[in-house]
């Protein structure tokens, strides 16, 4: 594939507001998990919240996309000079010509969880002011998106679980690619709601304490939220040394399971083979991996043997998930945005959290920051059902 400029990005999760706020939080080693107080929710477990979602309200023109996933999704959309960044794309491309690819998981299911205990007691109708379309809707996200940015190009919205966001970035590729667009907005939204963390706690895959990818008493994930954006365009003529381009793309669906990888990691091995081919790069051309990482037992052995089947064991590598916690269909962007500051900032981000890397997991796991020369990056995603995206991405100069 050819190279495509991140020509701008962005990210809002619980470690920051922002790029310079992810950014110190990720160089302090600091995480954004603390005990979960969100909405009614009765477990023992840490979520990764973004504070003041709520009393982020919509301007009265966007006012029928009103839920959590929007508004955490017009938080990101309105720093870091993003939306301005897209408006200068539309400029030079035209409105039609600048797509969308996002990826969610629940989208904005929180409203259909409140509404319910609203609904009416004798016919169980849900409330009159319910708005299916402009909040649970999965494509709620991007007409949202469309709208409060005035763009009037093709618009997608994946839901394949944890790989969303990532499968994004590859959707959008084929589209510049087919020159169908010319630029493309990619990113991710998830938001926390009573059915992801039930659900995974159901699951008995949510761990009680903030989690700790990779370690060897690790016993399950930690749910966070988040809006990661990013501006896929070609590449300009002369770019700066520390500019960010998308490399790779590779997909895979091993269909093993409906919520568990193959133990062998055949799925994520795929994937990766792909994204390297599609770069045109051999496993040593990787500098850093950011591990998928969920800190649950099947997870991380799966992805360890699969990461050390294509890339060996000598590659340094960390998941951020134990500072942002899970944030499910907004994993892909967020850790696309992270792996292009560690670029920007030759930092490879300790996983915050480990503390004895499990010695069966045959991989060089960061438990403190590592400073030094970056020019290529993996950045893996893995979800249900076995659909898997590892993303390759590199500094210009």
């Amino acid at each position: 594939m050819s190279p495509l400029a991140l020509t701008a990005f962005t990210a809002t999760s619980a470690i920051g507001r922002g790029l310079a706020a992810t950014h110190d939080t990720l160089r302090a080693q600091r995480t954004g998990l603390a005990p979960c107080g969100f909405e009614t929710v009765a477990l023992d477990t840490c979520v990764g919240e973004v504070p003041g979602v709520d009393a982020q309200a919509l301007p009265a023109s966007l006012r029928e996309f009103e839920c959590r996933n929007n508004r955490l999704a017009w938080l990101a959309l309105a720093q870091d000079g993003f939306a301005e960044a897209v408006q200068q794309s539309a400029a030079r491309h035209g409105s039609h010509r600048i797509g969308i690819f996002l990826g969610t998981s629940t989208s904005g299911i929180l409203e259909t969880e409140l509404a319910y205990r609203e609904r009416d007691p004798a016919s169980g109708a849900l409330p009159q002011g319910f708005r299916y379309r402009g909040a649970h809707n999965t494509f709620s996200l991007g007409a949202f998106t469309r709208r409060a940015l005035g763009l009037t190009g093709p618009a997608v919205v994946t839901s394949s679980a944890c790989s969303s966001s990532a499968k994004a970035f590859a959707s959008a590729q084929r589209a510049i690619e087919a020159d169908v667009i010319d630029a493309a907005l990619v990113g991710g939204v998830d938001s926390l709601c009573l059915t992801t963390l039930y659900g995974f706690h159901s699951l008995q895959l949510v761990s009680r304490t903030p989690c700790r990818p990779f370690d060897v008493a690790r016993d399950g994930l930690s749910i966070g939220e988040a809006a990661a954006f990013a501006l896929l365009e070609r590449p300009a003529a002369s770019l700066a040394a520390d500019a960010v381009l998308l490399l790779g793309t590779g997909e895979s669906s091993d269909a093993y399971h409906m919520s568990s990888p193959p133990p062998d990691g055949r799925g994520a091995r795929a994937a990766m083979l792909l994204a390297l081919a599609s770069a045109a790069l051999s496993a040593q051309d990787i500098d850093y991996i950011n591990f998928h990482g969920t800190g649950t037992a099947n997870n991380d052995a799966a992805e360890g043997r699969a990461v050390a089947g294509v890339l060996g064991s000598e590659i340094p590598g960390s998941s951020t998930k134990g500072a942002t916690g899970h944030t499910l269909g907004a994993a892909g962007a967020l850790e696309a945005v992270i792996c292009a500051l560690a670029l920007k900032h030759a930092l490879m981000p300790a996983g915050v959290n480990t503390t004895q890397v499990d010695p069966d997991l045959p991989v060089r796991y960061l438990r403190e920051n590592r400073r030094g020369p970056l020019q290529r990056v993996m950045s893996n995603s893995f979800g249900f059902g076995g659909s898997n995206c590892s993303l390759i991405f590199g500094r210009a100069g």
